[in-house]
């Protein structure tokens, strides 16, 4: 099958949205449990943070200009953090409702469509979501990966909502389901503030991961035995874009041009064995 681009799998999460609003909207109007309204406002969730991420995203890879020269990948933590406040609300939204449920009870509606709605929609999102896992790694866009982990906590989410309106239909204990809802919007609390975590962090040019900057330094330490030594390295992540910046030790003897000719070789080595954009600065061995 054909690799999807981070924009098609983005429209596809956005479609996805569309359709499980529908499915958990359906199965709480059949149920009137609370407990599935918390999830249909959670797909709302979903639909805001893809449209977003899809913008984000395409704004994200535009080249380079004059006013930004690095490029445009930062846009996608814009995008986690968009995300991560659309979650807080939704979350705050759950919990009036599930106070309002616990304070006034109602009885539960027939939930054998309104489950199998639900746990459909569920399966959308995991498919979805294992998509999105994919195309964000191959692409290194944390817009993607965001979105494919709002998706899962959402599955997962479903799973617990369902578990529990069946507890309080079968036991007849009817405030297991506003519970439930408020232990839902707890979990989403604690995803949004993990996107809020990952998006500052990212603003703040948090370094490379350990391995992608091993598989730097193995590409420079393969020009050592040229006569050159390395130093200072330094590495920053602008959303898909990584760069580096090291400082290249050679004899003082040496030319201009051979020192650039060497630079030059080594920045198209990293980028094209370690996916780096790096930038070098010569300076004499002694």
């Amino acid at each position: 099958m054909r690799t999807l681009t981070p924009q098609q799998a983005l429209l596809l999460s956005v479609a996805a949205a569309l359709t499980t609003i529908g499915m958990k909207t359906g199965a709480w109007w059949l149920t009137g449990s609370v407990g599935y309204l918390s999830d249909a406002l959670e797909s709302l969730v979903n639909l805001a943070g893809a449209s977003f991420a899809l913008l984000m995203v395409s704004f994200a890879r535009a080249p380079a200009d004059p006013g930004h020269p690095y490029g445009h990948g930062k846009a996608e933590y814009f995008s986690a953090a968009f995300e991560g406040v659309m979650i807080f609300i939704a979350a705050l939204a759950i919990l009036f409702v599930a106070g309002e449920r616990l304070l006034h009870p109602q009885p539960l509606g027939e939930l054998g469509i309104g489950t199998a709605l639900s746990v459909g929609a569920s399966l959308v999102n995991f498919v979805v979501a294992r998509i999105l896992f994919q195309v964000g790694r191959a692409n290194r866009s944390l817009a993607l990966e965001a979105d494919a982990r709002h998706l899962m906590t959402d599955v997962w989410t479903t799973a617990g909502v369902v578990v529990g309106v069946a507890l309080a239909s079968a036991s007849g204990l009817g405030w297991l389901d506003p519970l439930i809802a408020a232990a839902v919007a707890l979990n989403i609390l604690r995803e949004g503030w993990g996107l809020m975590q990952r998006s500052v962090d990212g603003l703040m040019d948090r370094a490379l991961a350990a391995e992608e900057i091993e598989r730097i330094e193995a590409v420079l330490a393969s020009f050592t035995a040229r006569g050159c030594h390395f130093a200072n390295l330094k590495t920053r992540v602008a959303g898909a874009m990584h760069f580096a910046h090291v400082d290249i030790r050679l004899p003082g003897d040496w030319s201009v041009a051979r020192a650039h000719a060497l630079a030059d070789e080594v920045e198209r080595a990293v980028e094209l064995q370690a996916g780096t954009r790096l930038t070098t600065h010569v300076e004499p061995a002694e």
